[in-house]
């Protein structure tokens, strides 16, 4: 079951609270703010859309717990968007990384529904979705938590066989979702993903040095203490949106190392980022969990690389801070077929920061699925493998 969000116009979310003593100029956010807030930055977009709400329910089928040990026995919800596609247009599932949401892939939105069916989708407890209390206790359950509420909007969506990208922490879930359910997934997508490196690697002797400095021993502590960048945005108060509008203009602006944001562009992302960011915290709580200090995950896809079921495409920025020789070093243990495609002019945010030649490589990774002779497809021009 699914609550199809009609169009229709809210009104402006940057409303003076006249309740708030302290901060008199506090500017508040609600789930309705956030959908608000993406079909302004959607109206960039050409093609149409609907937005959803799909029930997931309030738990895992069987399961004692509630997603996940929540003391609230209401059904839960996923937020995605399905754009207009042709018919027969193999479907394309993109899941958003941490601190992020869906609406970070509008500028890709336009090209990738000329080929595919898109649907994108805000995880469980971020962006516009249900934000139940995050009470997991481990990275097991942390896991299942992202996982089975997707299996969940996948059973409700009616979805059989889908290509799925997912990006940074989104890449992560991918890969894990992959692994548990390999017979949904036709081809899967990384994008800059988190989650292949852990403490043990070599490369983390620096981070291990850093920690033992008083400056690395005080992020620590604010790490294990899930001391999120959305609690900084949230207890900046009527602060936030200028904070989170100094990011996006320098990220996406004056550092970009690619195509910069227009200023309509930059002005729609700042706000729809701010909601989604100073929302009730869930979802982003699972990062102490995920990972340890310096982004090392605490159960390592490498060590799944030979349980690899799916072809699977990497895609990575130049300077993207998320390192490919991980992907490298799986592809050795991996038995299905794996390529690593790099794009210039790109950083993390491949996706917004070349945006054309981030088209090019998902359509090459995707081309058994639109030509009939896939093997002898040249890599686009200005791509490289890795």
């Amino acid at each position: 079951m699914s609550e199809t969000i009609r169009e229709n116009d809210v009104g402006s979310t940057l409303k003076t609270s006249r309740s708030s003593r302290f901060w008199p100029r506090w500017i508040p956010t609600s789930v309705d703010d956030i959908i608000a807030a993406e079909k302004r930055l959607l109206s960039v977009v050409k093609t149409g859309y609907v937005q959803e709400h799909v029930n997931i329910g309030s738990g895992p089928p069987g399961s004692k717990v509630r997603w996940f040990r929540s003391a609230s026995n209401e059904p839960r919800f996923i937020h995605s968007v399905t754009f207009d596609s042709k018919p027969d247009a193999p479907t394309l599932v993109m899941i958003h990384g941490y601190a992020a949401s869906q609406g970070f892939f509008f500028r890709n939105f336009d090209v990738l529904a000329s080929r595919f069916r898109v649907i994108a989708v805000d995880q469980l407890g971020w962006g516009a979705s249900s934000r139940p209390d995050f009470t997991c206790k481990s990275t097991e359950e942390t896991e299942a938590w992202f996982i089975d509420s997707f299996e969940e909007w996948r059973k409700a969506k009616n979805l059989s066989n889908f290509i799925l990208l997912g990006h940074s922490f989104g890449g992560y879930v991918a890969a894990k979702y992959a692994l548990k359910h390999p017979e949904h997934v036709q081809h899967l997508i990384l994008v800059g993903s988190a989650g292949f490196s852990s403490e043990s690697d070599a490369k983390s002797e620096r981070i291990t040095r850093f920690r033992a400095t008083w400056k690395g021993a005080v992020l620590n502590h604010l790490w294990e203490s899930n001391f999120t960048p959305q609690k900084l945005v949230r207890g900046l108060g009527p602060w936030g949106p200028n904070i989170v509008r100094k990011y996006t203009s320098a990220r996406f602006g004056t550092h970009s190392t690619g195509e910069i944001l227009t200023e309509e562009e930059s002005t729609l992302l700042t706000d729809y980022v701010y909601h989604t960011l100073a929302a009730k915290a869930s979802g982003e709580l699972c990062l102490k969990y995920i990972f340890s200090f310096g982004a090392f995950a605490r159960m390592p896809l490498l060590l799944s690389a030979s349980e690899w079921k799916v072809s699977t495409t990497f895609i990575y920025g130049f300077e993207d801070w998320m390192n490919y020789q991980g992907a490298q070093e799986a592809r050795k243990h991996m038995t299905v077929p794996c390529e690593i495609i790099r794009v210039p002019r790109a950083g993390h945010f491949v996706f917004i920061d070349n945006p054309t030649a981030f088209h090019s490589a998902v359509f090459y990774a995707c081309r058994r699925f639109f030509i009939p002779d896939p093997d002898n497809e040249s890599l686009p021009k200005g791509l490289t493998f890795a």
